[in-house]
C-alpha cells in the first residue's frame, strides 16, 4: 500500500507568520504517517521539512539542481532534477494533495500544474485568484483537515 504524499508548496523566502505555519503543517502531516514532498530548499520547503523530522516523519526534496548537497538539511529522500523550474511539475504531481503557503511565481506554477492534474488545491496566505478552483484554509489544521477530506474522498 502506497503511503499518502502531501506536497506543500511556498517560496524560498517569507515572514515569520508563514514560517510558523509551515512548521506546524509540517508536523501535522508526519503525526499523521504522510509523506512530505517538497522542492527541497529553503523558506517554505526548509520550515515545513523541519517540522515533519520533529515528528519523525518522512520527507522527500525535489530539487531544481543535480547538486543533492542543496537540500535544505531535513530532506530524507533527496531527488536532483537538474530541471531548474520545470521541477515544478514533479512537486505539485507528486502529492496526493498539495498545500502552499505563501508564495510567489513558482509557487502560482505549481497549483496551476496540479489544478491541471485535478490534484486539489489548499491554500493558506498563497494565491487567492476568482476561478483559480482552490480552496482557502487559515490555519494548518484546517489545511489538513481539508486535505484529508479529499484523500479520505479518493481512496
Amino acid at each position: 500500500m502506497n503511503k499518502i504524499q502531501v506536497s506543500v508548496i511556498g517560496g524560498a523566502s517569507f515572514d515569520k507568520k508563514n514560517e510558523i505555519i509551515a512548521y506546524q503543517l509540517g508536523q501535522l502531516i508526519a503525526q499523521k504517517g504522510y509523506v512530505l514532498v517538497c522542492g527541497g530548499l529553503c523558506g517554505v520547503m526548509e520550515a515545513a521539512a523541519k517540522g515533519a523530522k520533529s515528528e519523525n516523519g518522512i520527507t522527500v526534496g525535489i530539487l531544481p539542481d543535480y547538486d543533492k548537497k542543496s537540500a535544505n538539511p531535513y530532506i530524507d529522500i533527496v531527488i536532483p532534477t537538474g530541471l531548474n523550474h520545470s521541477r515544478n511539475i514533479a512537486v505539485a504531481s507528486s502529492g496526493d494533495v498539495v498545500i502552499a503557503v505563501g508564495g510567489e511565481y513558482g509557487t502560482l506554477s505549481e497549483i496551476c500544474f496540479a489544478l491541471k492534474l485535478d490534484i486539489p488545491v489548499i491554500t493558506i496566505n498563497s494565491w487567492d485568484i476568482p476561478k483559480l478552483r482552490t480552496i482557502k484554509a487559515e490555519t494548518p489544521v484546517e489545511a489538513l483537515s481539508l486535505a484529508e477530506s479529499f484523500i479520505l474522498k479518493e481512496s
